[in-house]
């Protein structure tokens, strides 16, 4: 259990990160023989499925997360950046989130081992330890404190909300345009974003976010760039963070 606290927040990416590739590979197989049953062909097995070059080539190409596919249309155009925005958004989002419960030792990306949670007023410098150039709000009481202490979340996580939304919509202008040209009747909103395709799209995103976050978590405790403020000092040993050593 020592070696699940202290290694968490890796852990914790690790799974976000299979937990997505296996939902990609569930949705996509259904979105597949969607499309095959529509052309009046036999569908295919899982298995099928996840060897195929077009899944592999789904997974591997997500992975380059800054790469943008840019569309003829409008709405596909929107669907293309609206998908790497909220990926992106909440990549921040829950990678913030987990730092605050979540350690991983020896990473500079994490806090050290025994400072989990959300600290004391004194260590956040709020209310009477707030100091004389701290942020107005940091001394007031209520909801403006509150508001302060998770603003970064609260917006982070708004800027994720709105991008989905915004991907939610192109989608569905594109998946029915698609539609009328097979002659189909189009389809509403939630059947939309409750239908393989869409999820298809979504998590192809989601999972090269969190392979990327929980690398960088994991690689920082080996690896070194010196100068980086990503980096600890190269000669500070490999299970002790930054903060740790100073």
């Amino acid at each position: 259990m020592r070696a699940v606290k202290d290694n968490a927040l890796s852990l914790f990416f690790l799974a976000l990160f299979a937990l997505t590739v296996l939902g990609q590979a569930l949705v996509g197989h259904a979105n597949e023989n969607e499309e095959l049953i529509r052309h009046d062909q036999a569908p295919v097995s899982l298995g099928e499925f996840v060897t195929s070059s077009e899944f592999l080539v789904d997974v591997s190409e997500n992975w380059q997360s800054e790469f943008l596919q840019f569309s003829v249309t409008s709405s596909e155009f929107l669907v293309d950046v609206s998908e790497n925005w909220q990926s992106e958004f909440l990549q921040f989002f829950l990678f913030i989130l987990a730092t605050v419960w979540l350690v991983q030792r020896g990473s500079p990306e994490s806090k050290k081992p025994g400072d989990e949670g959300l600290g004391t007023d004194e260590d956040q410098m709020v209310g009477r330890h707030a100091r004389p150039d701290s942020p107005p709000w940091a001394r007031a009481d209520g909801w403006r404190r509150w508001l302060l202490a998770n603003s970064m979340l609260l917006v982070m996580g708004t800027i994720f909300l709105l991008s989905w939304w915004a991907q939610s919509l192109g989608g569905l202008v594109v998946a029915n345009q698609e539609a009328m040209d097979h002659g189909e009747l189009p389809m509403t909103w939630p059947s939309y974003v409750a239908s393989p395709e869409f999820w298809n799209r979504t998590l192809q995103n989601w999972q090269s976010e969190f392979l990327a976050v929980g690398c960088m978590v994991a690689f920082s405790i080996y690896l070194r760039q010196r100068g980086s403020a990503e980096s600890k000092p190269v000669g500070t040993p490999n299970g002790t963070a930054a903060l740790e050593s100073e």
